[in-house]
């Protein structure tokens, strides 16, 4: 039995090419009204304010009614938090930097222990959801978490033992410069799960998925041992 994630979506998987630039506008700009924008992305007006809709609709854009003098108001149009998070080259370089010059001034059993508690911190904002349920009820509860913390992922039962896949990873750029930061959702897994975790595939390593395999005291009934 499989239960999968919520995906991971891209910028351009989900707008089309007037959508992009009226993105990539408010982005650069800020705030803008809808004639600076259907002057930007060269359609007319009438265009826009449907683009804008279907953007709204997805809350990735949001408007505010501006007055001025006695004429009627206008409206000006801005990125949402949400919209602002599909582009992860904003905070890359800054998190490089960040685990760089941390790297250089601590050593490395220190930066491991940075990332558990950055583990530990996760697992402790989910530890309600997960509080008194046995191990079938956590792992698809834990799918929904990594969802939610960027991870398209699955499992799969084996007798006794747990198998998760990983198909997508929020740090897979920063992985490559500081793999350290897969200790993240391993330990994450290994905590939200209270069973101790060996990550089998690793994306970084080249493979198609990272891949966890978890033994469990108990094979879930049904299942060949």
């Amino acid at each position: 039995m499989t239960s999968k994630g919520a995906a991971c979506y891209t910028l351009f998987a989900m707008t089309s090419p007037t959508r992009e630039v009226i993105l990539r506008t408010l982005r650069a700009q800020g705030k803008c009204t809808v004639n600076a924008l259907a002057e930007a992305a060269e359609v007319s007006p009438v265009s826009v304010r449907h683009h804008i809709s279907a953007l709204q609709a997805k809350d990735l854009v949001v408007s505010e009614e501006v007055k001025h003098g006695v004429g009627r108001p206008y409206h000006l149009f801005s990125l949402t938090e949400k919209a602002f998070e599909l582009y992860p080259g904003r905070y890359f370089k800054l998190t490089n930097r960040l685990l760089d010059e941390i790297k250089d001034h601590v050593s490395e059993e220190l930066v491991t222990e940075l990332f558990t508690g950055v583990a530990n911190a996760m697992a402790d904002q989910y530890a309600s959801q997960l509080q008194g349920l046995p191990l079938e009820g956590r792992l698809p509860r834990l799918m929904e978490m990594l969802g939610k913390e960027g991870f398209d992922a699955e499992y799969e039962w084996r007798g006794d033992e747990v198998i998760i896949r990983e198909f997508g990873c929020p740090y897979l750029k920063i992985g490559r410069e500081h793999p350290e930061v897969c200790a993240v959702d391993t330990h994450f897994i290994a905590t939200a799960l209270d069973l101790p975790v060996e990550r089998v595939k690793c994306l970084l390593d080249g493979d198609t998925h990272c891949t966890f395999s978890l033994k469990v005291q108990e094979p879930k009934e049904g299942l060949p041992v």
